[in-house]
């Protein structure tokens, strides 16, 4: 039987990707993340080589009480 239409997939969603330095700046400035977020953080910003200056501020956030 012949096909009267193509099928196409649908439109997807793709979220625009952020740099590394971003997200890490949004994880510090929200004080409802999760620890385990900002640990997987640390350890890609140490994978990457990243600069001192971040990986001070996340140990900072991620040492900091949650009332701070």
């Amino acid at each position: 039987m012949p096909q009267t239409h193509q099928a196409q997939p649908a439109p997807r969603f793709v979220p625009v990707a952020t740099t590394l330095p971003e997200q890490i700046a949004e994880a510090i400035a929200c004080r409802s993340t999760p620890l385990s977020h900002l640990l997987r953080l640390m350890t890609a910003l140490q994978a990457e080589g990243g600069n001192e200056s971040l990986r001070l501020k996340l140990r900072a956030r991620i040492g900091a009480p949650l009332d701070a």
